[in-house]
């Protein structure tokens, strides 16, 4: 007998449904922009000894209710911001909701019905439209009703999630999520053994994908690449996995693109920093050709920036010129001057390598003019590490190529004054390049002073850039042994294991 068509409808899938947006976290937002309240939520980290690469996207996703439940250190600085407050009072779902079976049957509060997000006082005009796109699944619902009943997402981005649904499944794409995620990299977790599959990656896949290149970025900043390239390998294996496995939705596909593509960078970061220069240029040239394919002007002003910094490295200043200014043209149409400003100081970088006094002085007038216009929501999220300190100790690096060793050793100084010690990495590299200055213009002890407090945060630091430079120092302040404590300099650094 045939079945009625209210059994077969009763049996159909549900379609899905819009999440919920958060109106709680927006009212929290204020009159702050999302770029601005994501940099608020950077600092408030710091505070707590945490660290996020909080952005103006990832509070968009926030306010639109794509993330339900922070991580757990999301958590951490949301609960340190807001005293007294719960996860459910900033408009969060319980944890218990949103793992394992309890995502699927748990009931959640619907958020009130005050004002529609696109209305909220001193909302940010196109606030919500990049998260709301013609190829996300709930773009056809009506914008005035986002509170329709609907069934708990299960696509949550919680890390083991990602990693139960890819036990689970087997796949390409998901297997390769898998290494993408905390345990990949910290156990070397590979893709190539995956199975072919025609699974597709979707958004748990591309969540993954961009929490492996924040989570580098964090272990780079607090313990330099040495340490970290050759387990940074497998990640990025399962990252062109994905992208060769295909997406389920362009907007999927972007973001797997871009994804890759940092990663790439990362990378290629971490090859250079541990001196690696052939596998970095391998992994930045990767970076700009998935730049290219995917025509992320973003993606390839960050490619040409990392590669501009290589060539100076390298010992190829003109090219270190030419990527700058390539970089320099795909970040113009982004509107971020701190970006312009970041290029500029590679330009002047290379100039220097030149012996070019001019080219380099104006390139960093350049700079420090488009550094001066201060952040906007437009400056990428990668970039966290740019701020006074950098700026000064990149003129330090500059002056130090032209001979100019007085000027270099006294913004090295400023540089290390400015630094945020929590980027462990980047304290310890001012500190060698004032070593280094310092003992290059007739100041033995104190350079010695600088070079033993760069060996102080060796235990912590990994960095044969650190490293190289602290040898270099140490062979100008051989003839000056009998100075106020260079002998215990040397005699500590003489102590330092040789590289394999």
């Amino acid at each position: 007998m045939a079945s009625s068509p209210t059994t077969s409808s009763s049996q159909s899938p549900r379609p899905p449904r819009p999440p919920r947006p958060n109106l709680a976290f927006r009212r929290l937002r204020g009159q702050r922009s999302p770029g601005e309240f994501a940099a608020a939520v950077r600092r408030a980290a710091l505070e707590i000894d945490e660290r996020v690469s909080c952005d103006a996207r990832y509070i968009g996703r926030v306010e639109a209710g794509e993330i339900r439940c922070p991580n757990y250190a999301y958590e951490r600085v949301f609960l340190h911001m807001f005293p007294g407050r719960t996860l459910t009072d900033l408009g969060f779902v319980p944890r218990s909701a949103v793992r394992g079976r309890g995502a699927r049957t748990a009931e959640v509060a619907p958020a009130p019905r005050t004002t529609s997000p696109l209305s909220a006082p001193h909302e940010t005009n196109g606030a919500y439209e990049p998260y709301v796109t013609a190829h996300e699944p709930h773009a056809s619902y009506a914008p005035h009703d986002p509170y329709g009943p609907h069934e708990i997402d299960d696509q949550n981005h919680e890390e083991s999630d990602v990693q139960r649904r890819a036990f689970m499944s087997g796949g390409t794409a998901t297997v390769a999520a898998v290494s993408l995620g905390p345990w990949g990299l910290a156990f070397g977790g590979t893709a190539e053994a995956a199975p072919r599959s025609v699974r597709r990656a979707g958004e748990a896949e591309a969540g993954a994908l961009e929490d492996a290149v924040r989570k580098i970025r964090v272990l780079d900043d607090r313990h330099g690449a040495d340490g970290l390239y050759r387990r940074a390998a497998a990640p990025l294996r399962a990252a062109y996995a994905l992208l060769d496995a295909g997406a389920t939705r362009q907007a999927t596909a972007d973001r797997l693109h871009t994804g890759a593509g940092e990663l790439a960078i990362s990378v290629g970061w971490l090859a250079h920093d541990s001196g690696r220069f052939d596998d970095a240029r391998s992994h930045y040239a990767e970076a700009l050709a998935t730049a290219r394919v995917a025509r992320d002007p973003a993606l390839e002003a960050h490619a040409f920036c990392n590669t501009s910094f290589l060539a100076r490295d390298a010992g190829r200043p003109r090219e270190a010129v030419r990527a700058a200014q390539a970089a320099q043209y795909a970040a113009r149409p982004l509107g971020s001057a701190r970006l312009l400003s970041l290029l500029s100081l590679r330009e002047a970088g290379g100039w220097a390598g030149l012996a070019d006094r001019t080219g380099c002085e104006q390139a960093l007038t350049r700079a420090q003019a488009l550094y001066g216009r201060g952040p906007c929501d437009a400056d990428p999220e990668w970039m966290s590490f740019y701020g006074d300190a950098e700026l000064v100790g990149l003129e330090a690096q500059c002056w130090s190529a032209l001979g100019d060793w007085q000027r270099a050793a006294h913004q090295a100084r400023r540089a290390t004054r400015l630094q945020d010690p929590h980027f462990t990495r980047n304290l310890a590299l001012y500190t060698a390049e004032l070593a280094d200055d310092l003992a290059r213009a007739g100041h033995p002890d104190e350079a010695a002073a600088a070079g033993l407090r760069v060996l102080d945060l060796l235990d912590e630091v990994q960095s044969s850039r650190v490293q190289t430079m602290l040898a270099g120092t140490a062979r100008v302040l051989l003839p000056h042994r009998r100075a106020s404590g260079v002998s215990d300099f040397l005699e500590r650094h003489g102590a330092l294991p040789r590289p394999a």
